[in-house]
């Protein structure tokens, strides 16, 4: 496997560098800036992987590619918080968040691994990405939802939103005032259209609104179940694969 790493804090390279030798994976170069990347590329053969920091001590890495096309794998290394991740998972790149982790540098390098008999091509749209990057704070999310009820159509403020939720292709919200109500959308839409500090996807059934929750309680197979002051009609459960980021977006 040929493999580079492009980042300008060169302990940063050197650590991951060693990381990646624990997993016996050679890296063949490492670059640390737009311009020397644009170089190197433009005089050498593609590597299969690239590990991609995205702020470079001269710009946003995606600078490389605007002149450069990219015909390797990406996984991208960053410091950016969960605003902008979001962009990588639309993308279907995935991403190590600083520090990297060992045990989710090896699952990354899985993944890529699980790839090449497919040969899946992953496309990425750095447009796409660096509309997301750039001031994610400044994103403005929806502040309230509307539903038609009978010949009315009901407003309801993200405040009184307890939670929204999937069942029989529907999808619903569930308010303060213990009422629920269908929506035109889907939780995949909502991922785009919400605060992910208010709001988080426990499951692909359930998003919960971080004000509502009165109680989380330990549950079978290392999941969490959570209870929300007025919602009742079924149990909520955080997927045991969502459990590590739901924990770290309680604080």
């Amino acid at each position: 496997m040929n493999v580079i790493i492009i980042e300008d804090e060169k302990p940063a390279a050197r650590r991951l560098s060693r990381m990646l030798a624990d997993l016996s994976i050679n890296v063949h170069t490492m670059l640390h800036s737009v311009q020397e990347s644009i170089v190197w590329f433009n005089a050498n053969e593609h590597p299969d992987l690239i590990f991609l920091d995205i702020q470079l001590s001269d710009g946003l890495s995606f600078e490389i590619f605007d002149t450069i096309t990219v015909k390797s794998a990406i996984i991208f290394t960053t410091a950016y918080d969960e605003y902008a991740l979001k962009a990588f998972k639309l993308n279907s790149i995935d991403y190590l968040l600083k520090p990297i982790d060992d045990e989710e540098l090896e699952a990354a390098i899985h993944k890529y691994k699980e790839q090449i008999p497919q040969k899946k091509q992953i496309q990425v749209d750095f447009d796409d990405i660096k509309k997301l990057l750039i001031n994610p704070i400044d994103r403005v999310y929806k502040k309230r939802f509307t539903t038609r009820v009978g010949q009315h159509l009901k407003i309801f403020p993200v405040e009184d939103i307890e939670c929204f939720y999937s069942e029989n292709k529907g999808t619903y919200l569930h308010t303060t005032e213990n009422r629920n109500y269908l929506i035109d959308t889907t939780l995949d839409s909502l991922e785009n259209e919400i605060n992910p500090e208010q709001f988080f996807r426990i499951s692909r059934k359930f998003y919960v609104n971080i004000n509502a929750i009165k109680d989380i309680i330990s549950y079978t197979n290392s999941r969490l179940q959570i209870k929300l002051h007025n919602f009742n009609e079924q149990e909520i459960i955080v997927a045991r694969e969502r459990v590590k980021d739901f924990k770290a977006w309680l604080e």
